[in-house]
């Protein structure tokens, strides 16, 4: 079904003009090919920072150009046309907003649109950034529109660099809106650190490393094995880059893939990971078979999770050996080996 801020923003879009156009999609990749569709005299940039949703929209028509990366292209644009949802980040919509405007020509146009119909916050946002903000309401979502008239005043850098520990160890991470975990180290990643065992020259991967944390960490223990960082969102492997570089890293490396088909399949000893637990667990799902594979016979693997109940069906299907669960405060290490 069609997400109703991406309907609408398409709606109201629709009456500006503009050759040049950065759009973003939170629910359905195809809005972007709408848009291009609807504009075929026009460039169109859809900008996504996660590689699996940017392979979605592989028919789209000749004028839409899919950019997956942490930002969007420093290109000058005529019109934004950016959908939000009330269940998202703000900082990541702040941020998405702003760099949106800096891009805009002097009489471009943004438009965004957020599915609350009852939403004040993104207005609130939009007054901070521009004169003169026009309201579209419509029952099931609202959208704002409004015209660049001169420069953004300022440009607020969003990201964060902040230190944290692993035992007597002082690093450094980088996070920035939309990356998990932003600002902070997460609990799981804790409970997973707490439990991996790095033994020397070996090879470790992993998996969804967000902004590299829990590789970071690792990599420093044992400086003679080498740790393979991977993660679907351009932003992450961005941050995980640049958390190598503020540590003086020189055995880790980074790889933006989605697929599960990772750099060195088959050699790995050790394979770490930290699912979401949303959407049924099929990112979990698919982070398993990637670790499956990726691992040689008798690598080992861990997972932090909330949910052991699902690991244990989940690795019965794939037959790992040596399943174990352990409690770790508020959540389970799930071990297993591969035959």
């Amino acid at each position: 079904m069609p997400h109703p801020a991406e309907e609408r923003v398409l709606e109201i879009a629709a009456d500006f003009a503009g050759d040049r156009i950065l759009g973003v999609t939170i629910a359905r990749a195809a809005a972007l090919a709408e848009l291009a569709t609807a504009r075929p005299s026009a460039r169109v940039v859809g900008w996504l920072r996660d590689q699996y949703r940017a392979s979605l929209v592989s028919d789209g028509p000749d004028n839409l150009q899919i950019v997956c990366a942490a930002d969007p292209p420093d290109d000058q644009i005529d019109l934004a046309v950016l959908p939000s949802s009330m269940r998202g980040e703000a900082e990541l919509t702040r941020e998405t907003l702003q760099e949106a405007l800096h891009r805009l020509r002097i009489g471009g146009v943004l438009v965004a649109a957020s599915d609350n119909p009852r939403d004040a916050w993104l207005r609130q946002q939009m007054d901070a950034l521009l004169p003169g903000v026009r309201l579209h309401r419509f029952a099931d979502a609202v959208v704002y529109s409004a015209t660049k008239k001169q420069p953004l005043r300022k440009r607020r850098d969003f990201s964060c660099e902040f230190p944290y520990r692993d035992g007597d160890r002082l690093l450094k991470a980088v996070t920035r809106p939309g990356v998990f975990a932003h600002r902070r180290v997460d609990p799981g990643a804790r409970q997973l650190l707490a439990a991996a065992v790095v033994g020397a020259g070996e090879r470790v991967l992993e998996i969804g490393c967000g902004a590299g944390t829990v590789a970071l960490a690792l990599a420093a223990r044992e400086p003679t094995a080498h740790v393979h960082a991977v993660d679907s969102d351009a932003r992450a492997v961005e941050c995980t880059e640049r958390g190598v570089a503020l540590n003086g890293l020189a055995n880790v490396t980074v790889e933006l893939n989605a697929f599960g088909d990772y750099r060195d399949a088959g050699v790995y000893d050790l394979a770490v990971t930290n699912p979401p637990y949303y959407a049924d667990n099929q990112i979990a799902a698919r982070m398993l078979d990637a670790a499956h594979e990726s691992l040689r016979p008798g690598g080992q693997l861990l997972a932090v999770t909330k949910t052991p109940a699902w690991y244990e069906t989940q690795l019965a299907t794939i037959a790992w050996r040596g399943v174990r669960f352990t409690e770790s405060k508020r959540y389970w290490i799930v071990a297993a080996t591969r035959p």
